[in-house]
């Protein structure tokens, strides 16, 4: 299975102070999706918004929108799926509406952040 997660979105789908420390709460996911990923085999690249920030997430992508603003994970994404070869075999987890709907034009299935992080903590 390959994902490209939208590591805000993910981030902020569960409300525990991520927003006190948002290079530690988006490593801490990274790290979250890396032992998941390695755990059941799927290929996993994590797009963030904000400044790059050093991280052990060992197995999977961990990549930052270039710019800043509303929406840059959001379009780094949506081209990274429009570059696909193989759209269709991609999951993107996202709740973002707009996101959701610009790749799901391409072929590819939306799991939400939500749905998606109770994967995460499910073990």
């Amino acid at each position: 299975m390959r994902l490209l997660v939208d590591g805000n979105n993910v981030m902020g789908s569960r409300p525990d102070g991520w927003w006190r420390d948002r290079a530690g709460a988006a490593r801490r996911l990274a790290e979250e999706i890396a032992a998941w990923a390695r755990r059941e085999g799927h290929n996993v690249a994590v797009v963030f918004d904000g400044q790059p920030f050093a991280h052990s997430a060992e197995g999977i992508e961990v990549a930052f929108a270039e710019r800043r603003g509303r929406d840059a994970a959001d379009d780094v994404i949506a081209a990274r799926v429009a570059a696909d070869p193989y759209p269709g075999g991609l999951i993107v987890v996202t709740s973002d509406a707009g996101l959701a709907e610009r790749v799901r034009r391409a072929g590819v299935q939306v799991q939400g952040a939500g749905a998606f992080r109770r994967r995460l903590e499910s073990r």
